[in-house]
């Protein structure tokens, strides 16, 4: 694998100011952590990708039809709903941004509507995905139904078979679903084919990636597409709270789309943030710093330096990394990152769905374990206002719960 730092493309589009969370330049590193390591055969397609998302993000009339798109057919702004029961048993004030609201169930859909209007600008015909849990291989099949393009997934057999509701909902949308038998057959496992898939027909497909993880641009380019989720979220925030801003922002974290665009729109806040790892993938609190899929970041690795599997119940986190960019939060201290073991997490959604008549994912689940953890420990101040957004619906779920039941 090779990093190259390719000329910074002659769009117009001015840098914004050196911050936190702003644009990562041409290096595509955020502090030590990202980059593009990626073969040889790869880097054209990396840069000519950068290059097109630039231009579009300087486009209003791009802007414009992807937020369209996000409105009329995702369902866009999706819900900021009090939690009004767990509040009241938690001495907390909760506040849920509903992503499990959104089309096809899952905060995915913000990032895949942006990439698949991208591809069709670039003039490609089909649309690669790697998913886990199945949510990002919805998204993309349903995007690609829209806007007329083919649709494949690489899905590993363990989430084959426990995620079967979301592999018919592909099919039924008209993709084809790969099963990856090499490896852990999970997510990590249905990147590394994607990508190598990629390699072999960069001229007529766009490799839809489905989190802030892969070489530059992908980790900032998905993370900017996912910022209608925090900044929907301030917005939100400010109409409802007196102070403007919530005391925690919190969210699951796997490679960590849906945290990367909540923070986006707190970062520059007094917000707490925080980030809620799968104990069993749990790659900041027991990882070491790495290079896979194309970016540096922190890994689960074993002593002589072999990425580990991760373990989770939830098969959305069931990565054993975590994207650059909350690599460098982490270690800048923006944000912080907690863990959640699977005994919490079940116990959690259940307490939810009977306070707040709301099923989340399980991966979703682990942010709110967290909160009741923290808020019944003590460590949340009485009646502090914490801000979690839910991931996704459960529905995806409802054969893993009843086998735990």
């Amino acid at each position: 694998m090779t990093e190259v730092a390719l000329p910074r493309p002659a769009t117009g589009v001015t840098r914004p100011a050196a911050g936190v969370m702003s644009d990562p330049g041409s290096s595509g590193r955020f502090g030590e952590y990202g980059g593009r390591y990626v073969p040889e055969s790869l880097i054209p397609a990396c840069a000519e990708l950068e290059e097109a998302f630039r231009d579009a993000w300087a486009d209003p009339r791009f802007r414009r039809d992807l937020d369209r798109l996000l409105a009329v057919h995702a369902g866009r702004p999706t819900a900021l709903t009090p939690a009004w029961r767990l509040s009241e048993e938690l001495g907390i004030n909760l506040l849920l941004k509903r992503e499990d609201l959104a089309h096809t169930g899952s905060h995915k859909i913000n990032n895949v509507l942006g990439q698949a209007l991208l591809a069709k600008r670039m003039g490609k015909t089909r649309l690669l995905a790697e998913t886990g849990a199945g949510q990002h291989g919805v998204a993309t099949a349903t995007a690609a139904a829209l806007l007329g393009l083919d649709a494949t997934v690489f899905m590993g057999e363990v989430d084959i078979e426990r995620q079967a509701l979301n592999v018919f909902r592909m099919k039924m949308l008209g993709a084809e679903v790969i099963p990856v038998t090499s490896g852990t057959r999970t997510l990590k496992d249905s990147t590394s084919e994607a990508l190598r898939h990629w390699v072999t027909c960069v001229d007529e497909a766009h490799y839809c990636l489905g989190s802030v993880m892969g070489p530059h641009p992908y980790p900032w380019m998905v993370r900017e597409l996912q910022r209608v989720v925090g900044d929907e979220a301030r917005r939100q925030c400010a109409a409802e709270l007196s102070t403007g801003t919530p005391d925690y922002v919190v969210a699951c974290i796997g490679g960590g789309s849906n945290a990367a665009g909540t923070f986006a729109g707190f970062a520059d806040t007094g917000a707490q943030l925080v980030g809620v790892e799968a104990e069993g993938g749990a790659a900041v609190a027991f990882g070491q710093v790495g290079v896979l899929h194309g970016f540096r970041s922190y890994l689960l690795q074993d002593e002589n330096g072999q990425v580990t599997e991760a373990h989770s119940i939830a098969a959305g986190l069931d990565y054993p990394g975590i994207g650059p960019e909350h690599a460098h939060l982490r270690d800048t201290g923006r944000a912080r990152y907690v863990t959640v073991g699977d005994a919490e997490v079940i116990p959690a959604l259940q307490r939810l769905a009977r306070t707040e008549g709301i099923l989340c994912a399980l991966e979703s689940a682990h942010a709110i374990a967290w909160v009741i953890r923290a808020a019944e420990s003590g460590e949340l101040p009485p009646w502090s206002t914490v801000l979690v957004t839910l991931s996704g619906r459960g529905d995806k779920d409802m054969a893993t719960l009843m086998e735990a039941s």
